[in-house]
């Protein structure tokens, strides 16, 4: 029996490792989850009376974050291509206003521009 090493280098994406989610998506996800709880933590900690308690309860909230929103995403890029949902984003972002796209959004007939002369 022979052994075969997987060749990483030559995968078209970034592998799923958690509920459907890349690593960089789980980063992303703990990092927003990191900057919204722990603060919100230390204050609920604070109102309580024990800082360090707020601290721990952000801990699992961020876990539980990421958990939820793990789901969440799995949900949406079912069946779905490669970056569609970060696309959709960008193309909401237009709508609004916030930033241009670079894709091509015009509906109707295209033409070269050229006329034959007779």
């Amino acid at each position: 029996m022979t052994d075969r090493m997987l060749r990483t280098d030559r995968l078209n994406g970034e592998p799923p490792i958690f509920r459907g989610c890349t690593s960089s998506e789980l980063v992303m996800l703990a990092a927003l989850a990191a900057a919204f709880w722990v603060p919100m933590g230390v204050l609920i900690g604070a109102l309580v009376g024990t800082a360090m308690m707020g601290v721990g309860f952000s801990g699992i909230a961020i876990i539980a974050t990421v958990v939820v929103a793990g789901s969440l995403f799995q949900r949406i890029k079912r069946g779905r291509p490669d970056h569609f949902y970060q696309h959709r984003l960008i193309l909401w972002a237009e709508d609004l206003g916030l930033r241009r796209s670079g894709f091509i959004r015009r509906g109707g007939t295209w033409d070269l521009g050229r006329r034959r002369w007779p």
